[in-house]
């Protein structure tokens, strides 16, 4: 039993909620953080007995009052924060860009970049305070963070911040003994993924139906990243279906 403190947003599904049970599993007590309390819910209930304890704060992590309530309930609740998973993401719809509307442009900014940014700081501040100093930032970049699916322009722009957040908190974190490292995550099976085993746009205009791979893959390497000691860390990681179309897309 590891004994340590993790916040998972997005943990309702998918992914948040695969890695929140590998966590669990593996001892630690894991903060599920997401804007539907029906499936945080949902993911506690399937809580390994032995493992560590689950707490449930209904969240929206683009709002800066819900998200300073979602750290003061950790804190409360457990005193520190060892290992932060800023996994919650949302996409907008795959028109053309100049259709786009400002408010999708604006919900997909809130949730992918604002919503880690916040979340972070929020993580930072209790991680400096704490005794002992320091723990583990892990942001969800996505394969959207190095190349772009045809007409995902808000999610792709997002993604790619994310990965400019990574370096950012990975070197103003160095003197305080945070860690941040990044997953880049290509077609997990999950809910969000399902559309893809009917086909999907290719940069050439082509449908293709594209390869993915069982989500807990995407755990393990979380969890890995997570149970390194602070004076190491892995700063980016690609886990993805090995047939899919990435080396070359675009």
């Amino acid at each position: 039993m590891s004994g340590k403190i993790a916040l998972v947003t997005g943990a309702g599904s998918g992914i948040g909620r695969a890695v929140t049970l590998a966590l669990q599993q593996a001892g630690y007590s894991v903060v599920l953080a997401g804007r539907r309390a029906e499936e945080l819910q949902r993911t506690a209930g399937m809580a390994a007995p032995a493992g560590g304890r689950m707490l449930e704060v209904p969240t929206d992590v683009s709002d800066p009052a819900s998200v300073k309530r979602l750290f003061a309930a950790a804190k409360e609740a457990f005193g520190r924060l060892d290992v932060l998973f800023n996994n919650a993401g949302r996409g907008a719809p795959a028109i053309p860009m100049e259709d786009l509307t400002f408010e999708q442009w604006s919900t997909v900014v809130g949730v992918n970049l604002t919503g880690a940014f916040l979340c972070a700081q929020e993580a930072i501040r209790l991680m400096k305070w704490q005794q002992p100093q320091g723990g583990r930032i892990i942001n969800n970049g996505s394969l959207s963070a190095h190349v772009p699916r045809p007409n995902s322009a808000p999610y792709t722009a997002t993604k790619h911040a994310i990965t400019g957040l990574t370096r950012s908190i990975s070197l103003d974190g160095r003197n305080f003994n945070i860690a941040c490292g990044q997953i880049d995550i290509g077609n997990a099976a999950t809910e969000m993924t399902a559309r893809m085993s009917q086909g999907v746009p290719q940069a050439n205009g082509a449908s293709l139906v594209e390869p993915r791979m069982d989500v807990r893959h995407v755990a393990e390497a979380v969890l890995y990243m997570a149970n390194l000691p602070l004076d190491a860390n892995v700063e980016f990681i690609t886990v993805m279906a090995t047939r899919m179309p990435f080396v070359g897309r675009g």
